[in-house]
């Protein structure tokens, strides 16, 4: 039975990528420098909230997921943040791979508005590893990954407010129904407003809300298909 061991040694942001997307650098050891012919893993990547502080503002933004700061000791459970599939080639001993993690921006996930609250310091992540094994000199030998594999890892905030500027700069986005989606089009045509933020604005005036204005301004005018809505901060 070849024993393996996981070590997350970096993280980066793809700028290149079509969308949001994370990819780190992952270190596998095989036991005694045995042949691997293939590694098909699953992993799945945690957030372990207790595992670091937090500030007031950040704390004020976690409200919605975790409640006051007197509940924390009871409620700051892991959060799910990812779960790909990651092939590894042929290797003795040892060797790196990259782990590709497309993300989302979505306010609507938990992990996202986790992230979003944070303003710096780092993420503590959890990456668990299981799947199958073909190892074996002169023949193949399958055996599963035991589901116990795991590498912690720490996601600096400063990577992941990278990523997230890269493909919406400055701005976020918001989950709509089409029906809502629909009533707030017709809205905007019934007032001839120039743009979603400017309907975004005269609702917050209609409400009483100044909203604050941006300082670099960004086009906020695709809305695909009346589902989401990418507005100024």
């Amino acid at each position: 039975m070849t024993d393996f061991t996981f070590t997350c040694t970096d993280v980066r942001a793809d700028p290149y990528a079509a969308g949001p997307t994370l990819v780190f650098r992952l270190r596998i050891t095989a036991s005694e420098d045995i042949r691997v012919h293939a590694l098909a893993l699953r992993c799945q990547i945690r957030i372990e909230p207790a595992r670091r502080g937090y500030g007031t503002q950040e704390a004020l933004g976690l409200t919605d997921l975790f409640g006051e700061r007197s509940r924390w000791g009871s409620t700051l459970q892991p959060v799910q943040f990812a779960q790909v599939p990651v092939m590894v080639p042929a290797f003795t001993g040892a060797i790196e791979t990259e782990v590709v993690v497309p993300c989302t921006y979505d306010l609507e996930i938990a992990a996202t508005r986790y992230l979003n609250a944070l303003t710096e310091g780092e993420v503590p992540l959890l990456m668990l590893f299981s799947g199958t094994a073909f190892t074996g000199s002169g023949g193949f030998h399958v055996q599963p990954v035991p589901w116990d594999l795991e590498a912690p890892f720490r996601l600096p905030v400063a990577v992941w407010k990278e990523m997230v500027d890269q493909h919406f700069p400055g701005c976020g986005w918001i989950r709509l129904p089409r029906a809502t989606m629909d009533a707030l089009l017709a809205y905007r045509s019934r007032h001839a407003l120039p743009s979603w933020e400017a309907t975004a604005r005269a609702l917050l005036d209609t409400a009483g809300t100044t909203a604050p204005r941006p300082t670099d301004r960004v086009p906020a005018d695709a809305v695909p298909a009346g589902i989401a809505e990418r507005t100024a901060p």
